[in-house]
């Protein structure tokens, strides 16, 4: 993770400036408890100012509107109240390298600033700060008090103090060779660490670049660095204040991360806006998926656990409940043998006649045979109602377990990040599991597309084979898609993905067609990982959903099964 440094904030606000201000505001819009969007509107455009103090990912640059979706954030409707209909005039850095940017509020272009919007750029005590004229906390995204930090507490109505000011050496075109190498040089240690310690307003992604562009080993130590390596690095760090200077920025790719400096680039960008919003975007929505996944596994092993425990209790019962038999021809033979009885027996041997064999029936000696015999039958129909209650909470359970598994064995499929897509198909799942009832709605849940992304495979013929993501993926396949000239497969009572062979009519698939689409259901199911697993397919008309069954559950009938080998689907994305 690359976060925004001292060259990073300069190029963005140059840009922001030289192409965005002065600027109307017009809307407040807060995405989440890190980010706020500020609508602007100039002569000639309107667009969306991202303004993010995320611990990760804190950053300030031109982006995409926001979602609509309703905003009921207590700080976004403060800025909203004092900020809206004013002028952004300026777009300024309280000292040139800190990370603390003022965006300035007027009434119009030319105006004194009424109010002063802090952008703080440190890592995870990142904060947003609105400040009236007279220097005084309005509001602030995040409020600090003295217990808290009794150097530097923000809350509503005291005075706003800039961060504490740095004390190491400011980085200038002025400083000598010889100067800058006996700063560096003047207690030995690793080169970048050095740089870092020496130097204010570098990051740790800065100088990797300066090293890359002198060609120096990172951790090479300051004593070992050669005449032309010394110079080399100089002559990098010389380059990189010349661009800050005349702002020549080049925004691009690296192999690892991004830079605004043009070195080492693998990719360009057109603008540090569009550099930064891919960039942060991508690796906030890698996060996210990554504690969504987590989040839904932990929640689905629980859930289950939960449900064989209450499956095995049942089956536990039904055990018992299975002796009302033994009870009920116990009662019959007692009666049969009524007149053998006499007071006090504790038991009595009679012969069974189902099996012709002796058979000993224990009976309380204080109570008559009439009164046994009544126990017995007793007994016989309070375990056939517990047998009958139970038949149908166990079906139930068994169901219920058989959803959950289909849900978990979607989520272990989605077992790595590539795109957006992945993050929206596991928020689906986390959807559905609200929908359900297994999961609470959080506070903020992001509008899904409409479209539905399934994968997509080509069989050797060149038929398109459809793979739903998650069960709200796998019932739009099979009951809307779905033609009557496709073909549906699934792992044989094995919770996986519903997959689609798309056919035309009249075709038939060859039999490596069929091969190769029940090797990919075998793959995108919970038996991924065995050698040979059994797949059923047959016509979309053939399978069914009950009323009321589960999302992603089906029936189905006049299948066929195939025997598939999921370790043979190789390049399977």
């Amino acid at each position: 993770m690359q976060p925004v440094d001292v060259t990073t904030l300069i190029a963005v606000s140059q840009e922001l400036t030289q192409t965005w201000l002065p600027a109307r505001l017009e809307l407040v819009y807060q995405l989440d408890r890190y980010t706020i969007f500020l609508g602007l509107r100039t002569l000639e455009q309107k667009g969306w100012l991202t303004i993010s103090w995320h611990p990760q990912a804190a950053r300030i640059h031109l982006g995409s509107p926001p979602p609509r979706q309703p905003d009921t954030f207590t700080f976004s409707q403060q800025l909203q109240h004092q900020l809206t209909g004013l002028a952004l005039i300026q777009l300024v850095a309280i000292d040139p390298w800190e990370r603390v940017l003022d965006l300035q509020f007027a009434r119009r272009p030319g105006d004194d600033p009424l109010w002063h919007l802090y952008l703080e750029i440190m890592g995870k005590y990142s904060n947003v700060v609105l400040v009236n004229h007279a220097g005084e906390i309005v509001t602030a995204a995040h409020q600090v008090s003295s217990q808290q930090s009794r150097l530097r507490p923000i809350q509503t109505g005291q005075p706003y103090q800039a961060p504490p000011p740095l004390t190491t050496a400011i980085p200038t075109l002025t400083e000598s060779f010889q100067q800058w190498q006996n700063r560096l040089s003047l207690v030995p240690g690793a080169i970048d660490k050095l740089l870092l310690t020496c130097y204010r307003g570098l990051s740790s992604a800065l100088v990797r670049q300066l090293l890359d562009q002198a060609q120096c080993p990172v951790n090479l130590s300051s004593d070992h660095l050669s005449t032309d390596q010394w110079q080399r690095l100089f002559t990098a760090w010389q380059a990189w204040l010349g661009i800050i200077e005349s702002g020549a920025w080049e925004p691009g790719w690296r192999e690892s991360g991004y830079t605004v400096l043009g070195w080492g680039i693998t990719a360009t960008t057109a603008s540090i806006s569009e550099l930064l919003e891919t960039y942060y975007g991508d690796y906030l929505q890698h996060q996210a998926w990554q504690n969504l996944r987590q989040h839904l596994q932990q929640k689905l092993q629980h859930l289950l656990g939960k449900l064989q425990s209450k499956a095995r209790d049942f089956q536990t019962r039904l055990g018992t409940a299975a002796a009302a038999h033994t009870y009920l021809h116990q009662a019959n033979l007692l009666n049969t043998y009524r007149h053998q009885w006499q007071p006090g027996l504790k038991n009595l041997t009679v012969t069974d006649f189902e099996t012709n064999q002796p058979l000993t029936i224990p009976l309380d000696p204080e109570r008559q045979i009439s009164d046994n015999v009544e126990s017995l039958y007793k007994r016989y129909k309070k375990l056939k109602r517990a047998e009958e209650s139970i038949q149908p909470l166990l079906k139930a359970t068994k169901q219920e377990i058989a959803y959950l598994s289909q849900v978990a064995a979607a989520v272990t499929q989605c077992d790595s990040y590539r795109d957006a897509t992945d993050l929206e198909t596991l928020e689906e799942i986390r959807d559905e599991l609200i929908e359900q009832k297994y999961l609470s709605p959080p506070d903020y849940r992001r509008p899904l597309k409409p479209g539905l992304d399934f994968l997509r495979f080509t069989t050797p013929s060149g038929w398109d084979v459809l793979i739903g993501r998650n069960n709200r993926q796998n019932d739009h396949l099979t009951f809307r898609l779905a033609s009557p000239y496709d073909l549906w497969f699934h792992t044989q009572e094995i919770p996986g993905s519903h997959v689609l062979l798309r056919l035309e009519a009249g075709m038939q698939p060859s039999d490596k067609d069929l091969q190769y689409v029940a090797n990919l259901a075998a793959y995108y199911s919970q038996a991924r990982h065995t050698s040979q697993v059994p797949v059923v397919y047959t016509d979309p008309k053939h399978v069914y959903k009950p009323k009321g069954m589960p999302p992603g559950l089906v029936i189905y009938k006049q299948e066929t099964i195939l025997w598939a080998y999921p370790s043979h689907v190789i390049f399977v994305h």
